[in-house]
């Protein structure tokens, strides 16, 4: 049974703050994080907590917007103002380098502040806001009609692999490779999802998994290992991606492990989409070799991080969780570097850890994307329409033309 009105919202306005749910303690533990500064969002965009390239341009905007409202609000001077607001919006965009929304997001609040200057400061400061709203509102917009147009691409009893998490987790609202899976699934076209598990973050198994059941569309979790042997089975129809970046040429970045899907679905005959907004797309990049990709901590890869929820059996262990999380989080002493820590949660008790799986010292390399050349890609589904090769020409159209086309290029 279908339950999309399920789907979760990712980060909103409310109350003078920015609010988003905690991605990176989900599907067991869904916290609420309120955001009052803007470095509460340069944090929680570090961080993870909010993740997906147009979910962080929605981030990157309303966190521009939060500074604007609150110490923005204590600048009377207006040249300063600018030059301040300058210097959020790069801090924002430099948290991390590869999705390009997140820099559009932060660019698009610098250039509507500095092109509305002449409406003088306390006029321009509500526009701001409204313009990051606006900026929110639309990403909603353009993931449906990006979901309209990817369901034509699927055949009814589809069965569709998908790779770490391009659903309303990694928007505002509503997704883009899922957003294109809920909008089959309401047609009745989807069989079954295919959910890869995303090695080393988990962004399949923690988040993929967790919307799809929340929206009742049919799924099995699969190790990132086993996706090559349901293919050669005949039990993938489709594969559908989201994308961080996406060259003029069609070259795309995205999450670690994508490329390798590309390549097994050419071998195997099987379509490779790419579902994106535009602003994913940048177009002063002529290649994906020009794509600057992040390497995270080495951590994620020697180790497993764990949160939880401890519900206490009897009085006797409410009574020792009391004690030792009394004066605030605790930290439990572990061998072997692992980590752990406990601390209150409303009537119960949470957890977070750390658990090494990896030899001491060992050397690692952890690049959380990779490129898929063009040549690989099957379409790129925009909230426009459906891009196809050659993609200098239908992508430029996608980004810079005008008026609603089901076939690009």
């Amino acid at each position: 049974m279908s339950s999309l009105g399920n789907i979760p919202l990712t980060i909103w306005w409310e109350d003078g703050t920015v609010r988003m749910i905690d991605q990176s303690r989900l599907p067991l533990v869904g916290d609420l994080l309120v955001c009052n500064t803007y470095d509460g969002v340069c944090t929680a965009i570090s961080g993870m907590a909010v993740r997906g390239a147009p979910a962080l341009g929605v981030a990157a905007a309303l966190g521009v917007a939060l500074w604007s409202e609150t110490e923005g609000a204590e600048i009377s001077d207006l040249r300063y103002y600018l030059e301040e607001i300058d210097r959020v919006a790069d801090e924002i965009a430099s948290t991390r380098p590869t999705a390009v929304n997140l820099k559009w997001g932060a660019e698009r609040i610098r250039l509507f502040a500095h092109d509305n200057a002449d409406v003088g400061l306390d006029a321009l400061r509500p526009l701001v806001l409204e313009e990051a709203l606006r900026i929110r509102a639309e990403d909603e917009e353009r993931n449906r009609a990006l979901g309209a147009h990817g369901a034509t691409l699927i055949e009814p009893g589809a069965r569709i692999l998908t790779h770490c998490n391009a659903g309303s987790l990694a928007t505002a609202y509503y997704g883009t490779a899922l957003g294109v899976i809920f909008s089959a699934h309401a047609e009745g076209k989807v069989a079954q999802v295919w959910v890869d598990e995303t090695r080393p973050v988990l962004q399949g198994a923690r988040l993929t998994a967790w919307e799809l059941r929340m929206a009742g569309v049919p799924f099995k979790l699969i190790t990132d290992n086993m996706a090559a042997s349901v293919m050669r089975r005949g039990w993938v129809d489709a594969v559908i991606v989201g994308a961080d970046r996406i060259a003029a040429n069609g070259d795309v970045a995205n999450k670690i492990g994508t490329y390798g899907l590309a390549v097994l679905c050419k071998e195997h005959g099987i379509p490779f989409y790419v579902a994106a907004p535009s602003s994913t797309v940048d177009l002063t990049l002529t290649s994906g070799d020009e794509i600057v990709i992040e390497e995270r901590d080495e951590r994620e890869v020697t180790g497993v991080t764990v949160s939880g929820v401890i519900e206490p059996r009897t009085s006797i262990e409410t009574r020792s969780l009391d004690a030792i999380t009394e004066a605030g989080p605790y930290a439990l002493g572990m061998t072997k570097g692992h980590q752990m820590e406990i601390s209150r949660k409303g009537g119960a008790y949470q957890f977070d850890g750390w658990v090494r799986i990896a030899p001491p010292s060992v050397e690692v390399y952890n690049p959380a994307f990779d490129v898929t050349p063009a040549e690989l890609v099957t379409a790129i589904i925009t909230e426009r329409g459906i891009a196809r090769a050659p993609y200098a020409e239908s992508l430029a159209e996608a980004c810079c033309g005008t008026g609603a086309l089901h076939e690009l290029g």
